[in-house]
Order: structure tokens, then sequence, then C-alpha cells
């Protein structure tokens, strides 16, 4: 009997597997809207020039060495990061209340906030947008959460933002109750409150004692405003709620790969940061003890250099206003194509995602059809569409949503 024979077999990673198949397609018009990673006017990773630079002066200091890391992080790292988040002159920062420690990425930086609150936050019920990054769910349940609720978010009449069901929802939510919140460039819909919703939100998790803890995926990399895409947390943590925060350096900076990532929490005074820090260390401590040091000096060497700091800032602005030049080529060949269905949600929608509105039976010929890969729930990957290949897809889109009608009416 093999000691491994009670192991079952496991769910293929959506996202990964929907990757492996088109990979193995050799179609010659094969296009990618599924992958969550930026794409080039080529179709193509890019390498931001500014981190080329830095990887190169990196690779040419002889006084650099792989030693270890200290259990939190690259200092330079985590404080760049949380004066890139909360604002350099931010209180919580001045006072020394805000507490920044090195992680795996947005997806460690979530799984170390859940370890953190399973331990030290009495209420183990977690609430997600419906519907949200597949991963969420993954994380809190890994870390030991069972009560994984839903509030909704996503209005499949107006394609746009519920919300007043996402009131209702946090206002019935058991008081304490952990909140995700996404700070800019909702994943999957590319639908974000405005700031006097974000304004309304912050005062219902103020009044129901909501544990704030949000995903930050896509700083600057969202409008090409690093300020204005850390409105939301700014606003949260200047109101004195103890947000938690966790922050990706995977598309502002193309360090997929890299895995450069910081939790940002913020407490109630100096003494708290130190307590709250020697608890995230001795997580850290037990999980990868100490964190890789390649991002984080590249992600610090440009936060902390002005010169570099502003290129980086035009770097992410090619990448945003692609992606805006992307969603009005779109929507312009889908108006010129006479394709059924409303499509202005396309142009209101922001960051890499849009909901298109397909449905899985529509998704399934796309691919089937069309060798056009996305999420079976109409996801697209807005800076997959090309010059190239923009005809291609809406023609595809057109001939799959006049072959195969909407189901609901309304929803197209």
């Amino acid at each position: 009997m093999s000691f491994y024979g009670n192991v079952e077999l496991a769910c293929p990673d959506t996202i990964f597997d929907l990757r492996d198949a088109y990979n193995a397609d050799s179609h010659p018009y094969k296009v990618n809207l599924g992958i969550g990673a930026y794409r080039d006017s080529e179709g193509k990773p890019w390498v931001l020039p500014v981190v080329r630079q830095v990887e190169a002066s990196l690779a040419g200091d002889l006084t650099l060495n792989h030693e270890y890391l200290p259990i939190d992080g690259l200092r330079s790292f985590t404080d760049a990061a949380l004066r890139l988040l909360l604002g350099s002159n931010s209180t919580s920062i001045v006072e020394g209340r805000a507490c920044a420690v090195q992680s795996l990425s947005g997806t460690g930086g979530l799984r170390l906030a859940a370890e953190f609150l399973l331990k030290f936050h009495d209420v183990r019920t977690v609430y997600v947008s419906r519907p949200t990054w597949q991963n969420h769910h993954h994380i809190f349940k890994s870390a030991g959460f069972r009560d994984i609720r839903e509030y909704r978010y996503y209005s499949k009449l107006t394609k746009g933002l519920d919300f007043a069901g996402l009131l209702d929802d946090l206002k019935n939510a058991p008081r304490g109750s952990i909140v995700i919140l996404h700070a800019c460039a909702h994943n999957p819909t590319g639908v974000d409150p405005s700031h006097e919703q974000w304004e309304e939100i912050r005062t219902v998790c103020e009044q129901q004692g909501l544990c704030a803890l949000f995903d930050c995926a896509y700083q600057g990399f969202t409008t090409g405003d690093v300020d204005r895409d850390a409105w939301a947390v700014r606003h949260f943590a200047g109101n004195g709620l103890p947000v938690l925060c966790s922050m990706s350096f995977s598309k502002n900076f193309g360090l997929y790969n890299e895995r450069a990532g910081v939790l940002a929490l913020i407490t109630g005074s100096p003494q708290e940061e130190t307590s709250v820090r020697s608890q995230l260390k001795q997580l850290i401590r037990g999980t990868m003890s100490n964190p890789p040091s390649h991002g984080a000096r590249i992600v610090a060497t440009v936060l902390n250099n002005p010169a570099l700091f502003d290129e980086w800032k035009g770097n992410i602005q090619t990448m945003s206003t692609r992606i805006a030049e992307m969603r009005r080529l779109l929507y312009e060949k889908l108006l010129a194509l006479g394709t059924p269905g409303n499509w202005i949600h396309i142009l209101d929608h922001i960051g890499m995602f849009t909901f298109s509105g397909l449905e899985p039976n529509q998704v399934e010929h796309m691919k089937t059809h069309h060798h056009i890969y996305l999420l079976a729930n109409g996801r697209i990957n807005m800076s997959a569409i090309t010059p190239q290949n923009a005809d291609y897809v809406a023609k595809a889109i057109n001939e799959t949503v006049t072959k195969i009608p909407f189901e609901d009416s309304i929803a197209a």
C-alpha cells in the first residue's frame, strides 16, 4: 500500500490551466486574454526600462552579496513602500505607528495577514467581494478560516458597482468581521468605487468595527498616478482605522516572478508597532524564514532615487495609457461591427481588467472556434489587446454573441 495512496487529485488552477491550454494551441491567430500580466503593443511581456537600468547597475555592484536579509525584509524597501502607499507626510509614519514587513508579493502578504489575524483577531468571519480574485478564497481557507462570505459588488444590470448591495451587506456583517477591499483596479471586474462611495464604505466599516484588509496590486499602474491609486487606503488610514494592506510590485514594476511584496499595518502607537512587528517576524520565520532580495533591491533603488522614481512613473504612465487606448480601440471596433449588446462598460471600467459580459457558453465558443482564451466569467486582460489582434478579437466577439445570444437580454 502506497504511503500517498489516499491523496486525491486536486483541481487545477483555472488561470494557469488556461495558460497551459493556450501554450499547447498551435493556431496562428490564437490570443490569450486570460492571464493577468501586462503585455506591450506587440503582445509580449515588457520589462520596464527603469528596471533594466537598475538591474544592470546592481549586477555591476561588487559590494552586494547573497547573505540572508533580516526576517522582516530589506528595510530600505519596506520603508519606501510605506511612503508610496501612505504618502511621505503620513501621520502614521511620522508617529511611528506604521508597520511594514516584506512578503512574497501580494499573495504572500495576504497569507501573512490571514495568519496574523487568525492568531490575534477575535472574529473569524471574512468577507470578499462577489466576484473577487479567486485566490482570495483559497488563501483564507488554507490559512484556516472557515466562515468566508461575500458582499455584493458587481451588477450585471448596469455592468457597474452594486453600491447599495455592498453597503447593505457590510452593514449586516457581524461586528469585527474582516473585509477584503481592492485598493484600486478591482480584479476581476475593473469597477472601482468613487471617492464619495469610498467615504461611505469607510463610515460603515468604522460603525461596524470591521477590519479592513486592502489588496493593493496595481498602485500607479491603474491611472498612472500613484497618489490617486492609493486614495482609498490613505482615506481609511487617515481616519484612524486599523488598516492592513498587502502590496504587490508584480504589475507596477513588472517583477512577476521576483515576488516582491509588502504587508503594511497601521497600529495605534509605536509600542503596538513593535509588538506587531515581532509577531509578524515569528510568522515569517515559521514559513519562509526570510524573504528574497533581488526584486526588493530593484524597487528600493527606484523608490529611493528621485530621478529613477520619476522615470518609473513615466513607465507606468506608458502602461496605463496603452491599456486605456486598447479599451477605446476594442470598443470602437465592436461598435463599427454593430455587435449585439451594449459595450460602453469597456470604456467605463478601469485598470487591467474588464468584465466583458460574455457568458460561459460564449467564452467556450470563443476558445473552441476562434482560439481566444479568457476566463469563464468573461474577464478580459485589456493589455492583451493589441493593434494587431483587435480586429480579430472584435470579429470573434461579434460572431459569438450573434450566434449565441446572451441568455439574459438585460445582462447584454
